[in-house]
């Protein structure tokens, strides 16, 4: 007897879904609501649960097919089939190159086969081009991700640790082709292509403005550094910069209304609250999760949210709802080194925060020339709803309110 498998509810509408990853192949036992295949939706990846224990049955749907939902895409049988352990070792190794292949097993797999099953069997797209690139056996790899999966940072990081001798081997074989000019064609997912039509669409259909400021970081990391040992003693949360930030745009945007509104046809809507988007990088691309009721939220609550955000983003794990809504959105790209940049905003939102690299910079404070860890800010907005004098002083309210963090608690 067989139960058929089918594509879940994806959320407000969303109504069809791309077959990233099949997690099981026909034959492989199943465990109950254990995961067996993977779908890309526009904002998240979902993975679909087996209602129940037995074999892996046919796969009715390929990977990189639209399906739409309560769509039959694959069938479970009963029994017990064989286990996942012997396809990881084969399956990278005959997508790898050459100096995978050549790679002998390692000597102690047997006795961890299960882990590395639960590891390897889910390779995301981003995590099997890491192993490719950096030519990485990934039963070696600990996973650190949801039930054991493992990571692209698990890669990289394997990357780091690997023997010098290693990228000797690996390099022989990669003279194969005679122009040593190759080329790879990757369809785009459909997490990115969404991000593709949606930064074009606010670029077409808003008049799109950046003011720029620069921030003295002096005073918030002389809090940080004061009080980082006790919040984390007391909330179980490391003190970061994002809940300042997040705390002095709930000051401008509660100044500036405008600046937490969007246009809505020939209207527009103005909150009385403030649901932060923190953008924030996944494996497939750049995903926006919700910090709700920022006004409310005290900086251990924002810690704690963007945290659980960052780890979701890691583990493949966001949902719907952690997507859903957000008035204004800040986005961290001096994690990154950026200096500056000109943001864009996230429809329907009218304003985004660009945040950047701190760096020593020679500033003139009381007619000296002195050395103060600077950053550059961008806020990019909307022109069609927010002037630039509204825009100027809200990055103006920020600037202060990170400059001198006691505004922040006597609402100036």
């Amino acid at each position: 007897m067989s139960t058929e498998v089918k594509v879940p509810t994806l959320g407000e509408s969303v109504s069809e879904a791309t077959i990233g990853q099949w997690l099981k192949q026909p034959g492989e036992s199943v465990a109950a609501d254990e995961p067996i295949a993977s779908l890309e939706t526009d904002k998240v990846a979902i993975d679909v649960m087996a209602p129940h224990a037995g074999v892996m049955g046919q796969h009715l749907a390929k990977e990189g097919e639209t399906v739409v939902v309560d769509a039959l895409i694959a069938t479970i049988e009963e029994g017990s089939g064989a286990p996942a352990a012997a396809k990881p070792a084969a399956a990278p190794a005959a997508a790898s190159p050459a100096p995978a292949a050549s790679t002998p097993a390692p000597a102690p797999a047997p006795a961890t086969a299960t882990d590395d099953a639960a590891g390897a069997s889910v390779l995301s797209p981003a995590v099997r081009r890491a192993i490719l690139e950096h030519g990485i056996d990934p039963a070696t790899v600990k996973g650190t991700g949801k039930d054991g999966r493992i990571t692209k940072d698990d890669v990289l990081e394997a990357a780091k640790n690997k023997p010098a001798s290693a990228p000797a081997a690996a390099v022989a074989p990669a003279s194969a082709p005679a122009s040593g000019r190759n080329e790879e064609r990757v369809k785009m997912t459909r997490l990115r292509q969404t991000i593709a039509k949606r930064l074009k669409s606010a670029q077409d259909n808003a008049a799109l403005l950046t003011t720029f400021n620069d921030v003295d970081m002096s005073a918030v990391i002389a809090a940080r550094d004061k009080y980082k040992d006790v919040f984390l003693k007391k909330h179980g949360i490391k003190l970061g910069f994002m809940s300042f930030f997040a705390k002095a745009s709930v000051l401008a945007l509660k100044d500036i209304p405008a600046v937490n509104a969007q246009v809505d046809g020939d209207e527009i809507v103005y909150h009385d609250y403030v649901d932060i988007s923190v953008a924030v990088s996944a494996p497939n691309g750049l995903v926006v999760p919700v910090v709700k009721d920022c006004d409310k939220l005290g900086f251990a609550g924002i810690e704690k949210a963007i945290a659980e955000f960052g780890k979701k983003a890691k583990d493949g794990t966001l949902t719907m709802a952690d997507m859903a809504g957000g008035t204004f959105t800040i986005s961290n790209g001096g994690v990154f080194g950026g200096l500056m940049s000109t943001p864009i905003i996230n429809p329907p939102q009218s304003a985004v925060l660009g945040l950047h690299r701190i760096e020593d910079r020679a500033v003139v404070r009381g007619g000296e020339i002195v050395i103060r860890p600077m950053m550059y800010i961008a806020l990019s907005y909307d022109h069609r709803i927010i002037d630039g004098r509204e825009a100027v002083t809200a990055l103006k309210t920020i600037k202060e309110a990170i400059e001198d963090p006691t505004r922040l608690l006597i609402d100036l």
